[in-house]
């Protein structure tokens, strides 16, 4: 990104993601994030005019809109995977 560009944090990506978590305070076990979504109310890779309201839960790597539906599941988000097992 060069000094002329601005990067817009609602455009969906998995770095965005991070970045806004590590923004905002953890409430209830979630972070609120925001992205644009799309007509149907589905998150956007592009910009639109809607803004939706989701939420991130660090621990166990899940993304989910405002009705608590699972968006994205990842274990690369999971800040706590392997957390209590055994090490070799």
């Amino acid at each position: 990104m060069n000094n002329n560009e601005t990067e817009d944090l609602m455009l969906f990506t998995n770095e965005h993601l991070l970045i806004q978590a590590s923004k905002v305070p953890i409430q209830l076990g979630y972070h609120k994030l925001h992205f644009y979504i799309d007509d149907s109310g589905i998150i956007s890779k592009i910009k639109t005019n809607r803004i939706g309201e989701f939420y991130y839960s660090p621990s166990g790597g899940t993304l989910r809109d405002h009705r608590m539906n699972i968006v994205l599941y990842s274990a690369k988000f999971d800040l706590y995977k392997g957390y209590g097992k055994e090490q070799d």
